[in-house]
């Protein structure tokens, strides 16, 4: 990798780190806390979201339509349970033989959509469907994403859409120099890594 491919990156961190603090500041004009699994706001807000929540019966008569398609969504939930039985069956069996530190769960899905006082049940439901989809993907992504990372960090000769955050610090195409040596420094640097960035996630939840 040169030098102003290293320094993009590492700008592209940063900026990631600055808007991640502009979206935590965002939060307390937004006059909610969280603490913990619980997020809090206050009564005068809670009131006011209240005030704008939609009725079932009238939301259900706005979008007949969920009603037919229902079904087809919701029968999705069988395949994302199952991806999630065998993705976590694999990290837990895996991982520990190669020392790949485990993906932490609670970091991909997180639920608390339902705290909000403007939804409707229904609404709350489909919030709790988008998040555990959304979220196990992301989570599964990121476990085959280390798994990739262990074993051929190596990016591809065509560009490629949905690239993980792994993706990009990957050893070029064709570059065999040193190939096995970048390789080893991948595995090692993996634990490192991951560790500081577990830290920094639990340190954000306070």
């Amino acid at each position: 990798m040169n030098d102003r491919i290293r320094h993009l990156l590492v700008q592209l961190e940063d900026t990631e780190k600055e808007l991640e603090k502009a979206l935590q500041e965002h939060k307390v004009h937004l006059n909610f806390s969280v603490k913990g699994k619980r997020i809090e706001f206050e009564h005068s807000v809670k009131a006011a979201h209240k005030q704008v929540k939609i009725g079932l019966v009238k939301w259900l008569g706005n979008r007949p339509i969920n009603l037919l398609t229902a079904p087809i969504i919701y029968g999705m939930v069988f395949p994302m349970l199952l991806l999630d039985v065998c993705i976590c069956f694999y990290q837990a069996i895996c991982f520990p033989i190669y020392k790949i530190p485990k993906v932490k769960r609670d970091n991909y899905i997180i639920f608390d959509r339902h705290h909000l006082s403007y939804l409707n049940i229904v609404e709350k439901s489909h919030c709790v469907y988008c998040t555990y989809g959304n979220g196990l993907l992301a989570y599964a992504t990121e476990i085959i994403a280390r798994t990739e990372q262990y074993f051929c960090p190596i990016k591809h000769a065509r560009k490629m859409m949905g690239r993980h955050a792994r993706y990009a610090n990957f050893v070029e195409y064709g570059d065999a120099e040193d190939y096995q040596t970048k390789l080893e420094k991948f595995r090692t640097g993996l634990a490192t890594e991951l560790k500081t960035k577990d830290k920094e996630v639990c340190d954000d939840r306070g």
